[in-house]
């Protein structure tokens, strides 16, 4: 605010009503998972609403969004790399005993309580799937 930066302003304001929601829907204060889940949905959002102006011939209007999302990714906590996800996920195949298409569910719900908000859930489902696909 004291920059004048009227646009990181005002999307951080949004951002602050979204956790606002959140805490009246929970009836509790947000906590650290619950607010990596509020900056991830907001992303998610902004992205796909850029992705349809893009398609409508809206540049400027993607752009504003894009930025959006940037600005909301700088408050994600570090996420994981691919390699330590791999590895990880491997080690808990392995410890677990599990394979097939059915130990995708076993396998996302350790690798998330392991990683939490560091982890993108999309990124380790498609590493599981790949290292439990049949080859």
């Amino acid at each position: 605010m004291k920059a004048s930066d009227r646009e990181r302003t005002s999307t951080l304001r949004m951002l602050l009503a979204d956790l606002k929601n959140e805490k009246i829907k929970r009836g509790a204060e947000v906590d650290e998972a619950a607010f990596a889940a509020v900056l991830r949905r907001a992303i998610k959002q902004r992205q796909e609403a850029a992705a349809q102006f893009r398609a409508g011939g809206r540049a400027e209007s993607a752009n504003k969004e894009e930025s959006e999302a940037a600005l909301f990714e700088g408050y994600l906590p570090k996420q994981a790399s691919d390699d330590e996800l791999r590895a990880a996920a491997r080690e808990i195949l392995a410890a677990q005993g599990l394979a097939g298409p059915a130990a995708t569910g076993p396998a996302m719900k350790a690798l998330i309580a392991r990683f939490g908000a560091n982890a993108d859930a999309a990124a380790l489902s498609r590493i599981v799937r790949e290292l439990l696909a049949p080859r």
